[in-house]
This record gives structure tokens, C-alpha cells and sequence, in this order.
């Protein structure tokens, strides 16, 4: 063999090693993130090539899937009532993919997940039967939350105190996902993610804003757990105006003639008297708040229910002039309107934190569970003295301050409005929340809400927690005690 012919030979088992190589390496350790690429076609057409399996409130899918009508995609997700359960869902898009609880179990749904498999799949790789997510969801509440907030900008989050399941999330304006569940879906799609009022947003959780007014119930605890007060019904040291350290600005309150001048707690909250609040949390400082405002769950950027919630934030560093706007709920502190019902929940549940989640259990195809959620996992936020008191001034401000539109007869109802500013110098149209409880004596039941408008129409001076925000509660509240 001459020299040529032997160089030739060997260039030429230098390219078979290579590509054996090459071949090992891609099916030993490339495989599976070729499999995952979101542009291998072959994942869409295994995921739709039969029925899902279903999201399940109450005892009822509220998912389904139909027939497509045409194309290598077998099936397409339906939906009942997609407007009214779009912000517990999500979509599951055969062109957009998919999210919220249809995101977070894509493997169970659609029979890949690991767990579903018996030891012969296992063997053999053949595709599980699809399991299903059962909700914690009262379609009830659910219901009476949506016919409420109606066309007003909002949301709204009720949980039960005492195990932490949420009973109900809802987003105004909301969007059917039936409506872009197929590839066809575009012009639909485009008017959506075009629109202003941000429909595909889940406002309940992924959109923090200003808390106003609502988040002096978290000072209030601060205060009286640290001991600056003894008492929601002790005066404090609060002059009226409040003048901002370091600055020429007097913090005032909405109504010049409520009697807040050191005012106690229960007077403050019941006319949402700012220069208390503000005062307060200089006095307690900014470490302090932060520490109370972190145990009820702000900062938390792991808080899944289990959709992944945008955290809740109390800013880092504040001088004192900022932690006295901090304290009413503006500068930098904003939460989303499932904080603001975690912390009503919280007071609700003398002084503790039931984990929210709006899950109770992930099933297989036989109605074996694979994975639960624990009702009731809870931890304390405050002690069981304070919680009393702060439920007590709540019920002070429902009965006779600015939170009467939120009554229910033959209930204890507590809460708490809010009015927080928006945008440069308080340009925008404020935003309206109100937060409650609600515990029927002769049942025993109890439940929590937080309600966010954002834009109801209405004219600037109309915009207050007690006016748009206390009736949507009412009517959830009213709706979980039946």
C-alpha cells in the first residue's frame, strides 16, 4: 500500500471516529435539550396528539379539548368559562405555548411528566395517560368577584385565613384562552398583547402597585409589636400636619377635619389619618417596617401559589422623609393584591400566615395524587394580642370609618380602604384598594380579600377604597360565607 492510499485511509477513519464521536456526544448528552428546543416541532404534535388532561374547580374541569380542524395537531385546549377562570388557568396555546397553571403543569397535563409513568412506560418510553390539577377555587366567589369588578381595571384575591387556599383570583379585563388556543389564533393574539388595558396580565399577582392606605395596618402591627404603643387605643405622638424631616413638606390627610392629631390606632385607622401613620414609621424607623413588612411576605421573591407571584416590595434604604411616605403606602412600596389579602388573612388568623396556594392536589389518570398542598401550613406573624387589636380597630373602620360599604349583616367584618397616588407628582388617576375579613359566628366560617381598582371610569374625585373597592369585597365575602 503506497503512502498516499494509506493517508487517505486514515483521514478517512479520523472522519468516521469523528462523526461517531460527534453522534455519542449528541445522543448521550444533547438529546434532551434538543428534545425541549422550543423550535422542535415534534414536542407541539406529541403535547396535542390526544386529549389533555384538565384544571378542575369545585369538582368540574373548566379545561376540555376538541378535534382540530386541521393540521398535524390533533387536539386543541378548550375552555368553560375562559373569561371568568383565564387568571387561575392561563392559556394553553398550540402557536404561544403556555402558562399559569397550564404552564406549571405542562408535563402533567399532557402525560410526560416522569411521575405519571409505571415502570413498563418507563421501559418502553410509551406516553402516560394525562393527570389533572385540582383547585382550591370556590366558583362561587370566583363568580361574585368577576360580575363585580365587571369593566372597571382590577383584581381581586380572596383566600380562607385559616388553611391559606385561594378561593378566588381574578383580573379585569380578562380574555378567553379558547380564543387563542389553535395556530390560526394571530389577529387575535396581536389585538391582545396591543391592548392597553393588558389583558393577558394577571393583575391579582404580576402586577404590584402602590398599596396606599392599606399597608398602615402593616405599621400598625410593626408599632405594637415593638412596643411603641401599647394599645390601638393609646394616643400617639403625632402632630397634625406632619411636617417631613428634612423637607418643607407637611404630610396631610384627605379629610382636614377628622381628629387625627395623636390620634390613637383605631382613630387613625378608622379615618386613615396620614400624619399618624407617617410619624409612626419614622419613630419605629425604616428597619423595622421593613422587618414586619417582610414577615407578612413582602421581599419574597419565591412566593408561589404555586403560579410564580411578582414579589412585594418595601424599599431597601429610605431616609426619614421617605419612610414616612413608605409608611402610608407610597415612595417606592408597591404589592400586589395578593400580598394585601395575605395580610388581612393574617390578622384574620390571630397573628398567623397560612402558606396561600390555589392547588390543593395533582392527580393521575386513576385519581392518585402525586403531588398535595398542606392546608394550614402557617407561620406566625404577629402575636395573637395584636392580631386582636388590629382585627378590632378593622371592625372600627367598616362600622363607623371609611369602610361601610363593606358590611354584611350578622358578620364581623373588618377591613381597611386605601388611596394610593399614581404617577409624577400624583398625575395619574389614584389607584383603590380595600382589604377585609369576614368571620360569620354562627357558621364559623371566615375568609380574606383584597380588592385593586385600577381605572374604573370614574372621575378623579369619585376614586376612594370605600366607593369602588368595599363592594366588590362585600359581595366575595358575602359569597364565601353562604
Amino acid at each position: 500500500m503506497n503512502k498516499t492510499i494509506r493517508r487517505a485511509a486514515a483521514f478517512t477513519l479520523l472522519l468516521v471516529f469523528a462523526l461517531l464521536l460527534r453522534a455519542t456526544w449528541v445522543q448521550a448528552y444533547e438529546a434532551k435539550a434538543l428534545a425541549d428546543d422550543t423550535h422542535n416541532r415534534r414536542n407541539t404534535m406529541e403535547r396535542y396528539a390526544r386529549p389533555l388532561g384538565d384544571i378542575v374547580v369545585a369538582g368540574s374541569p373548566v379545561t376540555g379539548s376538541k378535534r382540530s380542524r386541521s393540521g398535524d395537531l390533533r387536539y386543541q385546549r378548550t375552555y368553560l368559562d375562559g373569561e371568568l377562570y383565564a387568571a387561575v388557568t392561563g392559556y394553553g396555546s398550540q402557536a404561544y405555548g403556555a402558562n399559569q397553571l397550564e404552564g406549571v403543569y405542562a408535563g402533567v397535563l399532557d402525560g410526560t411528566d416522569p411521575r405519571l409513568r409505571d415502570p413498563l412506560d418507563a421501559l418502553t418510553g410509551k406516553r402516560a395517560e394525562p393527570g389533572d390539577v385540582l383547585t382550591t377555587i370556590d366558583p362561587a366567589v370566583q363568580k361574585a368577584g368577576f360580575d363585580a369588578l365587571g369593566d372597571t381595571k382590577g383584581a381581586a384575591v380572596a383566600l380562607d385565613p385559616r388553611t391559606g387556599r385561594v378561593l378566588a383570583m381574578v383580573s379585569t379585563p380578562s380574555f378567553d384562552p379558547s380564543d387563542i388556543a389553535g395556530t390560526t389564533d394571530g389577529a387575535v393574539w396581536k389585538k391582545l398583547t396591543g391592548d392597553a388595558d393588558k389583558p393577558l396580565v394577571n393583575r391579582a399577582i404580576r402586577q404590584p402597585v402602590a398599596p396606599g392606605s392599606t399597608f398602615k395596618l402593616v405599621v400598625a402591627a410593626a408599632a405594637l409589636e415593638d412596643g411603641l404603643y401599647g394599645s390601638v387605643d393609646e394616643p400617639t405622638s403625632s402632630p397634625n400636619p406632619y411636617r417631613l424631616k428634612g423637607t418643607v413638606t407637611d404630610l396631610r390627610n384627605e379629610n382636614p377635619s377628622a381628629p387625627c392629631e395623636n390620634a390613637s390606632i383605631r382613630v387613625a385607622l378608622q379615618h386613615s389619618c396620614n400624619n399618624v401613620f407617617g410619624k409612626m414609621a419614622v419613630d419605629l424607623g425604616p428597619d423595622k417596617v421593613r422587618a414586619m413588612a417582610e414577615k407578612f411576605g413582602f421581599n419574597d421573591e419565591r412566593q408561589d401559589v404555586p403560579v410564580r407571584a411578582y414579589p412585594s416590595v418595601y424599599p431597601s434604604k429610605t431616609d426619614d422623609a421617605q419612610t414616612a411616605l413608605s409608611g402610608i403606602g407610597q415612595f417606592d412600596v408597591t404589592a400586589t393584591p395578593l400580598q394585601i389579602a395575605m395580610v388581612s388573612a393574617a390578622i384574620a388568623n390571630d397573628g398567623l400566615l397560612a402558606a396561600p396556594h390555589m392547588v390543593s392536589s395533582v392527580v393521575d389518570a386513576d385519581g392518585d395524587t402525586l403531588e398535595s398542598y398542606e392546608d394550614g401550613k402557617a407561620r406566625r406573624v404577629v402575636s395573637s394580642s395584636t392580631a386582636g387589636q388590629l382585627r378590632s380597630a378593622m371592625v372600627t373602620v367598616v362600622e363607623e370609618g371609611t369602610g361601610s360599604r363593606a358590611r354584611i349583616g350578622g358578620v364581623e367584618v373588618g377591613g381597611k380602604t386605601g388611596t394610593a397616588q399614581r404617577g409624577v407628582d400624583n398625575s395619574g388617576k389614584p389607584y383603590a384598594w380595600f382589604t377585609s375579613y369576614a368571620k360569620d359566628p354562627r357558621t364559623g366560617e371566615e375568609v380574606a380579600v383584597a380588592v385593586l381598582i385600577e381605572d374604573s371610569g370614574a372621575r378623579r374625585a369619585e376614586v376612594s377604597g370605600n366607593g369602588l373597592a368595599a363592594p366588590v369585597a362585600r359581595q366575595m365575602m358575602a359569597a364565601a360565607l353562604k
